[in-house]
């Protein structure tokens, strides 16, 4: 991931429009984590917390894992002032170095789109990932109207399910819930939750 973008961007990172998306994908989200309140919920590629500080309630602890500093410093802000105690933040980028740390659930919330070797990320998180612990990916749908050479344009629910699975994951259900207007690089796109059973 191009680090200094989001370095730049992080203090007007928050916009109304997307605020908007992370309460629709956080709704979304709600739903998978019911009967998750002694889990752990790692939010990998969180940004300032848009999506997983809307789901403190639902889980025991959450930590925001992302590789730019300034959006970390944005989200740490959030939860000083909405005086969240079961959230922390975490400075690292996977795609770089192993993580030894273990979790429950991860949220992977229009990251994968970000990152160039899908597989390398989905066997990191795999191993992060507790018995029985749960991937959760909201993504957008494959959109050939998009075409950008740092951005994946989206995702055919087959091909990552077959990915999923070669990865080691039991069992994925795949569904698109939500399409909108110009929410992927300006253009008109189709979300999708993907939860996948270790």
């Amino acid at each position: 991931m191009e680090n200094n973008v989001f370095e730049q961007l992080a203090n007007r990172y928050d916009t109304e429009e997307r605020m908007e998306l992370a309460r629709i994908i956080a709704q979304e989200v709600r739903i998978e984590l019911q009967n998750s309140k002694s889990k752990s919920l790692m939010d990998y590629g969180s940004g300032t917390g848009l999506v997983s500080l809307e789901l403190s309630d639902l889980v025991n602890h959450i930590l925001l894992v992302d590789s730019s500093k300034q959006m970390l410093e944005v989200a740490k802000a959030k939860i000083a002032h909405k005086g969240i105690t079961n959230a922390e933040v975490l400075y690292s980028d996977f795609t770089q170095r192993t993580s030894e740390l273990k979790a429950d659930i991860i949220l992977l919330s229009l990251v994968l789109l970000h990152i160039p070797d899908t597989n390398k990320i989905l066997r990191e998180l795999f191993k992060i990932l507790n018995d029985g612990g749960k991937l959760l990916i909201i993504d957008f749908d494959k959109n050939d109207k998009i075409n950008h050479p740092k951005v994946h344009n989206g995702f055919l629910h087959e091909e990552l399910t077959k990915r999923l699975s070669e990865v080691g994951f039991k069992s994925t259900e795949i569904r698109t819930f939500y399409h909108g207007e110009r929410i992927f690089m300006n253009q008109d796109a189709s979300m999708f939750i993907s939860s996948s059973k270790k």
